[in-house]
């Protein structure tokens, strides 16, 4: 399957708001206090593989950027009747 350039800016874009918006859910984790043990132990575990998928999906939508900007500046094959045997 071939991912566009503007499927990989979403992805980019879904990376990017993953990390922003766990990254303020860690702080205000850390400002939290008085909960018992399990609520931080689930919590972080939540924080760990979403950050995770965060990563995945940055390292996708990039390669997937980078792949199409290849495409764009490689000449055009000949295709039909033109093609070389």
């Amino acid at each position: 399957m071939r991912i566009t350039r503007k499927i990989a800016a979403f992805l980019l874009g879904v990376a990017a708001w993953n990390v922003i918006t766990y990254a303020t859910f860690i702080r205000n984790l850390a400002k939290t206090e008085g909960r018992p043990t399990g609520y931080y132990v689930a919590h972080t575990v939540l924080i760990i593989v979403n950050l995770g998928i965060a990563a995945g999906l940055g390292v996708l939508g990039a390669k997937a950027w980078r792949a199409e900007r290849g495409r764009e500046n490689a000449p055009e094959s000949t295709t039909g009747s033109q093609a070389s045997r």
